[in-house]
């Protein structure tokens, strides 16, 4: 057997292997006697007949297909001892030639991180700020939640709500059928087709119009994007908004919590401070986490990014399956093939694996851990959603090694970005720095 290792490329090694004459004729000659033992040959007991006789009735190429099958694994795993290649995954594997074997492998190795000097990275925290003008837009949308919609006798206007017939055609085909929908008109609404609200406003209460319609060529709809589209449209009624006053019976219908526009007020303030804070933390954590990455410097082999759309693929065919949706629907839903969705998420996927790579190696760098009761009560917190009687079932069936090491998992990483957080916004002179990497206090702290 003869091994070239061709290169070393994106934590990759690529290998060609050539199997000898008499390295073949073993395997053929092992494929013969498995063959032979599991083939009923008109003749001859199992086992019993001549090789040239099973190579007859059978056909060589089984036997050689037989015996490839046997010798690239056996051949493979000698080339990895013979060139000290430890692998990280599973072998993108071509025969090239059959007799004797010539084949090609991609080894995947192991990634790589080298982290930079993550502890002098100082990001300021962007404030979270709640304006007054905020709470009122949000309070504006709350009156526009709870608001009534009475019919009225006067031509349609923008930001109507109109009760409608539609039928259209692109071309000579169908494009939609609608009895009796209620259609807000508003400017610059895109649907059913852009210009369409344009074309309906003025219109009273029994009358009907036909017109045209060009869809854009960056139509979302590539099947109609470009093209005409002929619309008649029946209006059958026309309701405007009236807007509730912002007074305490608003309050209570918000909910039930809220018994004056004062408590609306302050609640909507809060719950607002609430998610800014948030939104300030996420953004800020993930500058830090970027400018860790950039730091760095990453190998890994593009097998990882596959795993990763494929886990991100596995997720959204869950969701769609909660909501009675499949895969193939949502494709044709967004008219793009699987292979341009793979396309679509490689970008998001390749930052996650680089990101997954890197706060692993700050964990070992900074030496975090996670303890059982941690784990034990990320289990709770699963379960706590459930009737009491349910929630001892719930835990036990969570209670398995893979779900725990998936919330050791998740517990680790958000340590670790706590870490950093806590590092890049640390002001402190280095010595504490160094103490706080560490994780040991002194003393006095602990008093």
């Amino acid at each position: 057997m003869k091994v070239t290792r061709e290169k070393i490329e994106n934590r990759q090694a690529y290998l060609t292997v050539e199997m000898e004459p008499a390295e073949m004729e073993e395997s053929l000659e092992h494929s013969y006697r498995h063959l032979s033992s599991r083939t009923n040959i008109p003749g001859f007991r199992k086992g019993k007949a001549p090789r040239v006789v099973v190579e007859r009735y059978l056909g060589k190429e089984s036997l050689l297909e037989e015996a490839i099958k046997h010798i690239v694994p056996e051949a493979y795993e000698k080339a990895l001892k013979e060139q000290e290649i430890e692998p990280f995954a599973q072998p993108e594997v071509e025969v090239t030639q059959s007799n004797p074997v010539i084949f090609k492998a991609v080894v995947p190795l192991a990634p790589t991180v080298e982290l930079g000097d993550y502890h002098s990275i100082r990001i300021a925290p962007e404030p979270a700020e709640v304006t007054e003008e905020n709470v009122e837009s949000v309070l504006e949308e709350l009156r526009h939640q709870h608001a009534a919609w009475e019919p009225v006798e006067r031509p349609l206007d923008y930001n109507d709500l109109a009760v409608i017939d539609i039928r259209s055609e692109v071309g000579e085909k169908p494009y939609l059928k609608k009895l009796g929908a209620q259609y807000p008109v508003q400017k610059e609404s895109a649907a059913p087709a852009p210009g369409f609200a344009d074309r309906i406003v003025g219109m009273k209460k029994e009358e009907e119009r036909e017109f045209n319609l060009t869809f854009p060529e960056d139509y979302p709809n590539k099947e109609v994007a470009g093209k005409e589209a002929a619309f008649k449209v029946k209006l059958s009624e026309i309701k405007e908004e009236k807007l509730p006053a912002l007074d305490d019976a608003l309050a209570g219908l918000v909910s039930p919590d809220f018994k004056t526009v004062a408590q609306l007020r302050e609640g909507v303030l809060k719950s607002m401070q609430q998610r800014a804070g948030e939104r300030s933390r996420m953004e800020f954590e993930e500058k830090v986490i970027t400018a860790v990455i950039d730091q760095a410097q990453v190998a890994y082999p593009p097998l990882l990014v596959e795993m990763e759309i494929n886990r991100i693929l596995n997720e959204q065919v869950r969701q769609l399956q909660m909501t009675g949706r499949g895969m193939d629907d949502y494709l044709r839903s967004i008219n793009k093939t699987a292979e341009q969705l793979r396309d679509e998420y490689r970008p998001v996927a390749t930052k996650n694996v680089a990101a997954s790579l890197v706060l692993g190696r700050v964990a070992e760098a900074e030496k975090i851990e996670v303890a059982g009761a941690e784990i034990d009560s990320g289990i709770d917190n699963m379960t706590r959603s459930a009737t009491e009687d349910r929630r001892e079932q719930l835990r036990k069936l969570l209670d398995n090694p893979q779900t725990r090491q998936s919330i050791q998992q998740s517990l680790m990483t958000r340590k670790t970005i706590e870490r950093l957080a806590e590092i890049a916004r640390d002001s402190q002179s280095p010595e504490k720095t160094t103490r706080k990497k560490t994780g040991k206090a002194t003393k006095e702290e602990v008093k």
